[in-house]
């Protein structure tokens, strides 16, 4: 790999320059589908001022999740708390850090919603093996992981399945 690093500069500094333009434009659109999809949410609150009644769901056909994240967006994001957490983190806990950092209000309804989300997802890594519940004092379980990763920087938990050994 360092051969070709120093046989090819130009080739290398001009894909990483191609890299850095993706991913800006990437965080640039989940921004803006961010600002769409709660333009969308405002909208629908405003019809349900007016009709209470009103059945949003024929308008579109193919209707946007309220808050949908990008795949694999609340995995990372539980793998970053657990990781950075000194302790363990309730379902509630993680939810409020997604609400504050995605810019929602954070309303009984849509802290109900992402905390089902969040809880679905730690039960998916729970099976997958990489996180475990304890038992806390409050009405919600506190979650950790199973092995020592806050050192690993890996997007995914799932290659990081395969080098654990059991």
């Amino acid at each position: 790999m360092k051969t070709a690093k120093l046989d090819r500069p130009n080739t290398i500094a001009g894909l990483l320059d191609k890299r850095a333009e993706i991913a800006g434009m990437i965080k640039f659109h989940r921004k803006e589908l961010q600002k769409l999809v709660l333009d969308l949410d405002h909208i629908d609150a405003a019809i349900r001022l007016f009709e209470p009644n009103a059945d949003l769901k024929v308008v579109p056909k193919r209707y946007p999740t309220k808050h949908r994240a990008f795949k694999g967006e609340v995995g990372r994001l539980i793998m970053r708390c657990l990781r950075e957490a000194e302790g363990p983190l309730t379902s509630l806990e993680i939810t409020k850090v997604q609400i504050a950092e995605r810019g929602l209000k954070a309303d009984p309804g849509t802290v109900v919603m992402m905390r089902k989300r969040i809880g679905a997802c730690l039960s998916k890594l729970k099976y997958d093996g990489v996180v475990r519940s304890i038992a806390t004092d409050g009405p919600y379980k506190g979650w950790v992981l199973t092995r020592d990763l806050a050192d690993e920087a890996i997007p995914d938990h799932r290659p990081l399945l395969a080098e654990i050994e059991p």
